[in-house]
């Protein structure tokens, strides 16, 4: 039995290795025939004379001749060097039109991988079984301390922004009056988001957000979001131990890993900006691994759906596990049950894509795809079109992936892990590598490669999968424990480095200034609860428990003259920008503006903030 098992997995690796191949000389043969000005890189010229119908044929056609050839020892031969080969001449093409060091490096090392797959082919290793033992219970216990501390680091960091006014309008204001909306009403409306009252779902569909709303109703203030998230990003620590166990790691590993990830710097870094939805991803994406690991339906069900309500892109996370389900069914041939598990979940994760991205570009505020500019072309702004520039021309994808703005941030999520998620022979794994590509390193956006913003939630919950599954490969135990070991110094010394400075900055603050902050918090609880307000971007937090509420900033003439009062910041000069005219400062319109429609000063402290209230 276990022979015709290993000869039928081999069936679909070598249709995979063929049609990988045939694609990748369909790609070679379209870069080939482009003039050569239109082969440089930088820009999206050269795809208005790339066809996606040439490419798929040839890698149809190419595909069944490949199959045939390997009837003969020769065909063979030829079909385990095409891969390696292929993309050998295209990384010469490309590299001789933009040639930079890091992408010659990165061309190296996908070069690599793809000569040992072609020529080796696929590992079909037996997974390693799940194990515990007594041991399991203290560093289960010493893991729940360490949870503990990273917590109480987290919230120290995030509520010493809040109480040192650092939370800005973009995003925790509008998250804190959200909050208020929900609890009084129900509904996530804001007027901050859009200067104007507004769903937050039509910006982004988050209904995960309602499974805090309970605590938040406990505790009605905005530093309770920042706890919330802190307890969130903790609760990752359940998943990832029982990953560990499942795949045969023993209690002392497993408690490495859980370190590996609290000293992760983009496991932490990503609160630096304060609660987001993302946060969400990383414990709900473990989950999903871990009930696909465990081979329980309802429970994949279950973490694929609640995945799916974080916002509209989290799509792409479920989407991905469903194609690499899909792609190991098809390898190893185990059944129906995977095979179709992967089938929904990819179809799933599309409809509800499709759906949820429809609703927003009909009735509310569109999908911003303006992110990935540098590979929207031909004047489109259809996410297809990115997906189509891919397949078209990778050479270009990885290009925008090793730009050199993104090798700190390449740094600093991979070296933390020694590399662990790239080091497997299981070939399938590299297709859980897509939203780490796609979310991070392939737009533009600046926030999306830096490591103190969400949008590492989602790609960091990958990478930490792969790292446990690829370590339980090894079979040799000490060098498991020795990984982790060296894996868990290296992120230690980045998150000391990099994270630790940033975070104690504002507990200092909060310590240092705290007399200047309870005075402020004093005078702003002047202003009654019911009463319509404005202020400019740092206060809005503080005030954002109202129904009314408006950034000075981005508000309309309209509606800031609508508010009853106006709190000024006699500092922020950024906020008054649009109001300077004719040589005169933004400040000084925006306060005669204020005084010619009947508002006078109401309460003032000395060097920090006025409040104009209107009369009357």
């Amino acid at each position: 039995m276990p022979a015709v098992k290993n000869q039928n997995s081999l069936k679909g690796a070598d249709l995979a290795r063929c049609a990988l191949s045939a694609w990748l000389l369909g790609v070679t043969l379209e870069y080939l025939l482009l003039p050569g000005e239109l082969r440089a890189l930088e820009g999206l010229d050269g795809f208005a004379h790339m066809s996606l119908g040439r490419v798929l044929g040839v890698t149809c056609a190419g595909t069944g001749l490949l199959l045939l050839l390997s009837r003969c020892a020769s065909g063979r031969a030829a079909r385990r060097w095409m891969l390696p080969g292929c993309f050998g001449v295209l990384s010469a093409l490309a590299l001789s039109a933009s040639f930079s060091w890091a992408l010659l490096g990165a061309c190296v090392l996908i070069f690599l991988v793809l000569a040992v797959y072609g020529l080796r082919g696929w590992n079909a290793a037996p997974e390693p079984e799940a194990c515990d033992g007594a041991e399991g219970k203290a560093f289960r216990r010493i893991t729940a301390g360490l949870g503990a501390l990273f917590f109480l680091f987290v919230c120290a960091w995030t509520v010493g922004r809040v109480y040192s006014f650092r939370t800005p309008t973009y995003d925790f204001g509008i998250f804190s009056q959200m909050f208020y909306s929900m609890k009084e009403t129900g509904l996530p409306v804001t007027t901050l988001e859009r200067d104007g009252p507004l769903s937050h779902f039509l910006v982004h569909m988050s209904p995960v957000y309602y499974l805090l709303l309970p605590f938040y109703c406990l505790f009605p203030t905005p530093a309770t979001l920042q706890v919330l998230q802190a307890a969130v990003m903790t609760s990752a620590l359940i998943p990832l131990w029982k990953i560990g166990k499942l795949h045969g790691l023993t209690g002392a590993q497993r408690m490495l890993l859980c370190a590996l990830l609290l000293l992760y710097p983009a496991f932490s870094g990503g609160s630096s900006y304060d609660i987001h939805e993302n946060c969400f991803l990383t414990p709900l994406v473990l989950w999903l691994f871990w009930a696909i690991d465990r081979k329980s339906t309802p429970l994949t069900a279950l973490f694929a759906f609640l995945t799916l309500t974080v916002k509209e892109d989290a799509a792409v996370y479920v989407a991905v596990i469903g194609l690499w389900l899909t792609v190991r069914a098809f390898l190893r041939r185990e059944g129906r049950r995977e095979l179709l598990t992967g089938t929904a979940l990819l179809a799933a994760s599309l409809a509800w894509f499709f759906l949820v991205t429809s609703f927003l570009a009909s009735s509310g505020d569109g999908v911003m795809t303006y992110r990935y500019e540098n590979l929207l072309y031909g004047g489109s702004s259809s996410l297809l079109t990115v997906v189509t520039a891919v397949i078209l021309n990778p050479m270009k994808a990885l290009f925008e992936c090793v730009d050199g703005e993104k090798l700190w941030f390449i740094a600093m999520t991979l070296l933390p892990l020694l590399g662990l998620p790239l080091l497997t022979r299981r070939y399938e794994r590299y297709l859980l590598l897509i939203p780490y590509f796609l979310v991070n390193l392939l737009s533009d956006y600046a926030y999306q490669h830096s490591i103190f913003f969400q949008y590492t939630f989602g790609s960091l919950a990958f990478l930490l999968y792969l790292s446990a599954v690829n370590l339980a490969d090894l079979q040799v135990p000490w060098r498991k424990t020795a990984a982790l070991a060296l894996a868990g110094a290296v992120s230690a010394g980045c998150f000391g480095a990099v994270v630790v400075p940033k975070a104690i900055s504002y507990p200092a603050l909060c310590i240092r200034n705290s007399d200047t902050y309870d005075g402020i918090r004093e005078f702003l609880s002047q202003i009654p609860r019911d009463a319509s307000a404005s202020a400019t971007t740092f206060y809005t937090t503080f005030l954002s428990q109202r129904e009314t509420l408006y950034d000075v900033h981005y508000a309309s003439r309209e509606h800031l003259l609508s508010t009853e009062y106006v709190v000024l910041s006699e500092t922020d000069t950024n906020s008054y920008a649009k109001y300077a005219s004719f040589g005169e400062e933004g400040y000084d319109s925006l306060v005669a503006l204020l005084e010619e429609n009947g508002y006078r000063p109401w309460a003032e402290l000395a060097g920090e903030l006025i409040i104009y209230r209107r009369s009357a």
